[in-house]
């Protein structure tokens, strides 16, 4: 038995279950108009996959904007802005697994500038942008956690199974579950296999109450690093996906539907709207 067909027997269960598999899509390091991001944006165009794209603040160009708004007028799909840390700049002390969001500088130091962040976000991307942080390397301390509410952000994203739905009172968390990346020993596509098994697992763990059967199964990329195996699978995957009928694919708004500031924020098809 294939990857593929592991996954379609899994979808079945959930189908024979009266149930629905709903799956959303992350990718990170957002920083300006490149044409791995035009290659991004024109897989969730033709296979109509909502995406959330983790953008760097203090990094982002200007520029972004107007590619992203443009791909919007495109696009039935949502593409949603999420929050990519400050800078994506490592803060752990030597040793330590890399974080920019660590206990390293004064909290105080760090919640302005996430602020910051957030509102150059915001300006930027205005309706198109999402209160939901993506922390760099998917690490986070306990104590920035906590304050995230009180600067405005509702939505936090990670990667792995959640422990509860709610990482502080008013923050909704959304992970990841499937990236398509190995990191090491050197970087590159992690497998057809691999990837289909992550998903497979996360769905199998929902379905059988190992985790969180809420927890939208996500699907984790990096456009700017991939190499031609991991666009081909992308490509396939998404393909795949969309026409399973134990499916939803959520666009990024649904999945944080409670970390969504306004109702009109809650949009999978946006043909004829320019939110960006």
């Amino acid at each position: 038995m294939t990857g593929w067909d592991s996954l379609a027997h899994e979808l079945v269960l959930w189908r024979d279950a009266g149930q629905t598999a709903s799956i959303w899509w992350r990718d990170d390091d957002a920083i300006a108009p490149t044409s791995a991001l035009d290659r991004l944006l024109t897989l969730s165009r033709e296979h109509t996959a909502g995406l959330g794209l983790a953008v760097i603040p203090e990094r982002c160009e200007t520029a972004l904007a107007g590619t992203l708004s443009a791909a919007v007028r495109q696009n039935q799909a949502e593409i949603a802005v999420l929050q990519h840390g400050i800078a994506h700049k490592n803060t752990a002390p030597a040793g330590e697994k890399k974080t920019e969001l660590s206990q390293a500088a004064p909290l105080n130091d760090t919640m302005e500038r996430l602020k910051a962040g957030q509102n150059r976000l915001a300006g930027l991307f205005g309706q198109g942008f999402l209160p939901v942080l993506v922390p760099p390397w998917n690490r986070i301390a306990p104590e920035i956690i906590a304050e995230l509410p009180a600067c405005g952000i509702t939505g936090l994203s990670t990667y792995k199974a959640r422990e509860q739905p709610m990482a502080a009172p008013g923050l909704l968390q959304v992970n990841t579950h499937a990236d398509l990346l190995r990191w090491k020993p050197e970087r590159g596509f992690l497998g057809e296999t691999e990837v289909l098994g992550l998903l497979q697992a996360h769905l199998q763990a929902r379905r059988e109450g190992h985790t969180d059967i809420d927890e939208p199964t996500g699907i984790l990329t990096h456009h700017l690093v991939h190499d031609e195996a991991t666009w081909a699978f992308l490509d396939r995957l998404l393909g795949w996906l969309v026409l399973q009928p134990a499916i939803k694919f959520l666009a990024p708004s649904e999945a944080f539907s409670h970390a969504a500031p306004r109702n009109e924020n809650k949009r999978q098809n946006t043909a004829g709207k320019d939110p960006l």
